[in-house]
């Protein structure tokens, strides 16, 4: 039994679960099993009904996917969590419950790629529109909301530009025209920042990154109040389908037992080679939410614990050059993914937010020499030796 306040180190090992059948086994075991047997016809139809607990189908619910949801919502401050396939799944199945045809969706001036392309395809085939904002100030964030407004999507620190969302500032908000905030907590992870603490709603991760932490799994979680989790569950996720296998779920609560010390050496390596990427020649502009440089500083203090561990910089120069830094680099991988123990580098404007039209990128503040780094674990001081032999040459 985990004592009420825990640290969250603690928690992240000993979070409490729904009991299960484990024979005393230490680690959560792997039901890999698509279906359950029912005692009696009667049992099997009061399951169905609700009016008895137990697991159906593991699309419905699955015992070692049920332990992940349990944990990730206690280490978020959540009533319920639910898991899915991927953290677009996740994402999807948020913003397909929260809106109709007709709607309206307020968004950070800045998102990954592959969002930015959900909100097109809603927009396009159910028109449910959106608009973007820099969320630097009340006055501008109420100027955005309309009145088919359902919901606020944001992403902090926001992908690749790493810019900050106060979330106090956007719940707030949000509460006076009685909608809910939901924000990507990809980058973070609850071991650097609670959404919910701040006000807001719903949280959603790609739990590939940092909660998984080795990039050998793809998933998705959201958190929320039950009623809506509850929702979600039983039509988008139950009805579309992208769930979480057994196995996947048992890799996702394995990386939450480390998460806290990953972290914390993301942390630390991100802000040493950030210390020395701001006065490099060959870098224009470094933007890391743990610098004092960092212009949304005083909010990252507020409402993340440390800076994280992704910095982008811009190159001098062109496209053409940004390119050959990452040719030119040899430790460091270029991967459009991030939260490895490998550090990886990639170059948004031709991966990961390729997609995004040119003007649309540049008024996101996402330029052609614009580099995202997702730190790793090795040595700060390898890191460093290769990405300054790389801009070097």
């Amino acid at each position: 039994m985990v004592q009420k306040k825990s640290h969250i180190e603690t928690s992240l090992i000993h979070t409490d679960s729904q009991p299960i059948n484990d024979f005393g086994s230490l680690t959560t075991p792997i039901f890999q099993t698509s279906t359950f047997a029912f005692s009696t016809a009667a049992q099997g139809a009061a399951r169905f009904k609700g009016e008895e607990e137990g697991y159906i189908y593991s699309r419905l619910a699955n015992p070692t996917v049920r332990v992940l949801e349990d944990r990730i919502a206690a280490l978020e401050g959540g009533e319920k969590g639910l898991a899915f396939a991927s953290g677009m799944a996740a994402i999807s199945s948020v913003l397909l419950a929260l809106t109709s045809s007709g709607d309206h969706i307020v968004c950070t001036n800045g998102l990954y790629g592959c969002t930015y392309g959900l909100l097109t395809l809603l927009q396009d085939k159910y028109k449910v529109g959106h608009s973007f904002c820099a969320m630097t100030s009340e006055e501008e964030l109420r100027k955005q909301i309309q009145p088919n407004t359902t919901c606020i999507f944001i992403e902090t620190p926001i992908n690749p530009t790493m810019r900050a969302i106060d979330l106090h500032m956007a719940a707030r908000i949000a509460k006076n025209y009685d909608i809910p905030v939901v924000v990507d907590n990809t980058f973070s992870t609850p071991y650097l920042q609670r959404p919910l603490d701040c006000g807001c709603e719903v949280v959603v991760h790609s739990a590939t990154k940092y909660i998984g932490g080795h990039g050998d799994v793809v998933a998705g979680l959201v958190v929320g109040k039950s009623e809506f989790i509850g929702m979600l569950a039983k039509t988008t996720q139950k009805d579309i389908g992208g769930i979480l296998s057994p196995f996947d779920a048992w890799l996702l609560i394995r990386g939450l037992k480390t998460m806290h010390i990953r972290m914390d050496r993301h942390c630390f390596n991100a802000l040493k080679v950030s210390e020395r990427l701001q006065d490099h020649p060959r870098v224009q502009q470094v933007y890391f939410p743990g610098s004092a440089r960092y212009p949304d500083y005083d909010i990252v203090k507020q409402q993340m614990s440390q800076g994280g561990g992704i910095l982008s910089f811009e190159v001098k120069g062109n496209r053409e050059d940004a390119e050959r830094v990452l040719d030119q680099l040899k430790l460091i991988k270029i991967a459009v993914s991030l939260g490895d123990a490998e550090t990886l580098i990639q170059l948004p404007a031709t991966m990961t937010h390729s997609t995004i039209p040119p003007l649309e990128r540049e008024r996101m503040g996402i330029s052609d020499t614009l580099l995202r780094l997702s730190v790793g674990l090795e040595h700060w001081e390898d890191i460093w030796k290769d990405l300054n032999q790389a801009l070097l040459a």
